[in-house]
């Protein structure tokens, strides 16, 4: 093991490794849908009429990948009609059985029935995610029975596994803001977070709850925005808020809280008391939905163009907006934020090469859709000039938003000129609970309002300490412009911005912060490539071994390839290269020399090693690293069938393949040496509750050893020479899965059997 020198200043971020295919957005996803009943659009209206349950398809087949038993319905309002041609479909592939592919069970598909473009929600999505933990989305060319029914846009499901990928945890409150009846005009109630009193039935049409309980969660957030907005923070991520808020004004995304019905987002209660705001619906974006609210109406382009960056901030029905930016500091920060849009997307026109990218991906599928809602020259124009769309205008996009861009532009707000933060530096050398003096030159910025916030650890509130450019805080000559501010590295890293103003506006360092931040490390200790690997691994484990609360979890073995005890303290497993924090081993967890650990994928609390995450039937990525990026392995395994492993051969070193489990043990089981398979080794009988006997094709028993071994490897009992011929007394074991080993002393070749006591 090697201790190295953390680089301790970096700006964080991840890169995507294209390995799941499920939301490339670069390839066209290939679904086809077979139901046993002809009458299947009949079928599932009917469902959607009554009680909105599923239908059993005989089978769908995802890019090859093929799933019986799986159900289907329609979904939607707006975009849903009976009898309707092209209607949007939920796929659950876990409805009757236990299946996903690259881990996703829910699929979202939308019909694009008000999008002539077909880019608008995959765009939204990629720019929105920059900026916040947002669904991934991209498209599909959708059969049923044979039929092509078209290019749909498939968008992550916003579901309990979404918020457990984000979040953590998916056990707290949980809302969807949605009115039930759909997004209508007219007396209906809105998801608008206006306080309606403490009897929480007042709420049940406006939102609805996807956890066991939550109410007196969303009544306390109401309460607390409408009447103590100095508290918010302690109940709403209000840097994610303001994302929102500065999305759907910059963007014109009217069909959310921003307009008329303020719903199409979700809130979840983070672990330390927080609601996150999460977008979703995109599908009128960029202008086509027009019902803004209140006063205003916006039934032009160039209405929407000038839509006031400011819209609804006086009024009451709004709250999130209203209370929000009448705080001086939030209002600059949601300034702040739309400047960043506006630099980061329009200034170098990168939203126009991302958006002809995908015009161009999809053109070919459009073309053939033969259900389309609009003709494919609607679609070849909507990039740059309006197309009606029934009760609606689709706004050339190009032309909204460039116009848009402009206006915003030459406002007050934007023409202030922001502080400037730069020359961010700290201590050097740092090792955890030590003190760290962190500084930045920040000009044009008053006094007071220049913030160092940071965290420890990768979630949670940042906390906010004000930097001081008094000569006392390690910053130098007092009025120097530069900045400084101290903390204790309590944790094996920090996490942190700097966000400061003036009269006019407001500045952060980086930029997308909360979003994105830097990341200080301490010194820690890894372990190096090649000393402990990803040994084997079970995705699809029916009746090959259980885990320690009787389970058949999926697995993972670790193999110490060093002659070293290690440990490993501060190393995470993930199943995703773009997420490889996803679980970190306890601090006392040590693999011994020349050993296995078993870590079990069960995502659950239970006893043993349990990841929060679970391996996919289909094949993913399994990575073993550090915060600080450092990756001792990582693979790709492949789909998997029941009861087979993916394993290195030689054990520790060699290369994998798809093999028999030989969970805690040598990987290469079955070999051959001097002409002798030691394959050619049985157990009778098996199950059994006595004894147990072998059937060898060794003569020279006095060269074998034959082992018993628990499912954690601890060895039980052992036989050598002549003593095999009595066989073995299993009698007192207690019931379960054993393993017999048979090892040739002279060559080192082992071979091992699977052993049920009854």
């Amino acid at each position: 093991m090697k201790k190295i020198l953390i680089p301790i200043f970096i700006l964080f971020f991840i890169s995507a490794i294209k390995a799941q295919t499920l939301y490339d957005i670069n390839t066209i996803q290939d679904i086809k849908i077979e139901f046993t009943q002809s009458n299947w659009d009949y079928i599932l209206d009917t469902a959607a009429a009554g009680k909105d349950e599923y239908v059993m398809a005989k089978y769908v087949i995802i890019n090859g990948v093929v799933f019986d038993s799986v159900g289907v319905k329609y979904k939607g309002n707006s975009t849903y009609k009976p009898n309707q041609a092209k209607n949007p479909l939920h796929i659950e592939l876990d409805t009757w059985k236990n299946q996903d592919y690259e881990g996703y069970t829910d699929i979202k598909l939308s019909n694009v029935a008000f999008d002539p473009s077909f880019i608008r929600e995959p765009l939204s999505y990629t720019i929105l995610r920059q900026y916040m933990d947002a669904p991934q989305s991209n498209y599909a060319n959708i059969s049923i029975n044979g039929a092509l029914m078209g290019l749909y846009v498939s968008s992550e499901s916003i579901s309990k596994k979404f918020v457990k990928k984000y979040f953590g945890n998916n056990n707290n409150a949980f809302f969807k803001c949605n009115p039930s009846g759909g997004g209508m005009p007219g007396g209906m109630s809105r998801p608008s977070l206006e306080y309606l009193g403490m009897d929480s039935t007042k709420y049940f049409k406006a939102y609805e709850l996807k956890t066991d309980y939550g109410w007196k969660d969303l009544v306390l957030l109401c309460n607390t925005l409408n009447n103590t907005p100095a508290q918010i923070e302690s109940v709403l991520d209000v840097d994610r808020a303001l994302w929102m808020l500065a999305f759907n004004n910059l963007f014109v995304n009217l069909d959310s809280y921003t307009g008329d019905f303020r719903q199409n987002y979700y809130l979840y209660k983070d672990d330390f008391g927080r609601f996150n705001p999460i977008v979703w619906d995109l599908n009128m974006s960029f202008g086509i939905f027009s019902f803004a609210g209140g006063s205003t109406q916006l039934s032009t382009t160039k209405s929407k163009q000038e839509m006031n960056h400011l819209l609804h901030i006086n009024e009451s029905g709004w709250p999130l907006i209203q209370k929000l930016l009448a705080n001086p500091s939030y209002k600059r920060m949601y300034i702040a934020h739309l400047r960043t849009m506006l630099q980061e997307n329009f200034s170098n026109g990168s939203y126009k090469t991302t958006a002809q990218e995908y015009h161009d991906l999809v053109t070919t599928s459009v073309q053939q859709d033969p259900k389309k809602f609009f003709s494919t020259q609607m679609f070849q124009n909507n990039l740059n000039a309006d197309v009606n769309v029934g009760i609606f205008i689709a706004p050339g996009i190009f032309d909204l938003m460039d116009g848009r861009a402009n206006y915003l532009s030459n406002l007050a707000d934007f023409k202030a000129v922001p502080p400037t933060i730069t020359d961010i530096s700290h201590s050097t050398f740092i090792s955890q609970g030590s003190k760290v003096h962190i500084t930045a030159n920040v000009s044009n910025a008053n006094p007071g309002t220049v913030t160092f916030a940071f965290r420890y650890g990768t979630a949670g509130p940042f906390i906010k300490l004000k930097m001081e450019d008094d000569g006392q805080h390690n910053d130098g000559v007092e009025g120097d412009n530069i900045y400084g501010a101290e903390f204790d590295m309590d944790a094996s890293l920090v996490q942190y911005y700097i966000y400061a103003e003036n009269n006019s506006a407001g500045a952060f360092s980086p930029e997308r912060a909360e979003h994105e931040f830097y990341t200080i490390y301490a010194n820690i200790n890894v372990i190096e490539k090649g000393e402990v690997v990803i040994n084997e691994l079970m995705s699809n484990n029916e009746t090959t071994v259980t885990d320690p609360s009787g389970n058949y979890s999926d697995w993972i073995e670790l193999y110490n390839n060093t002659d070293q005890t290690l440990s490993l303290k501060d190393a995470y497993l993930s199943d995703s290269y773009t997420e490889p924090l996803k679980w970190k081993f306890p601090d006392n967890t040590t693999i011994a020399p020349k050993g296995y650990l078993i870590v079990w994928a069960s995502d659950t609390t239970q006893a043993g090693l349990n990841t929060n995450f679970k391996l996919s039937n289909n094949g993913e990525q399994l990575i073993l690293s550090y915060e600080n990026g450092f990756v001792t392995d990582s693979i790709t395994f492949p789909s998997l069938k029941k009861d087979r492993s993916y394993a290195r051969c030689p054990n520790g070193t060699g290369a994998f393949s798809k093999l028999d489990p030989t969970y805690s043990a040598s990987n290469c089981a079955s070999s051959t040496a001097g002409g002798l398979v030691l394959s050619d080794f049985s157990i009778y009988p098996n199950p059994a509750s006595g004894r147990v006997h072998f059937r060898l094709t060794v003569n020279n028993h006095s060269d074998l050893r034959i082992k018993l071994t628990d499912m954690s490897g601890l060895t039980l009992w052992q036989l050598n020479g002549n003593d095999i011929n009595n066989g073995l007394d299993i009698s007192q074991q207690s019931p379960g899965l054993y393993f017999i080993e048979l090892a040739q002393l002279s060559t080192g070749k082992t071979s091992i059997r699977k052993l049920l006591k009854l």
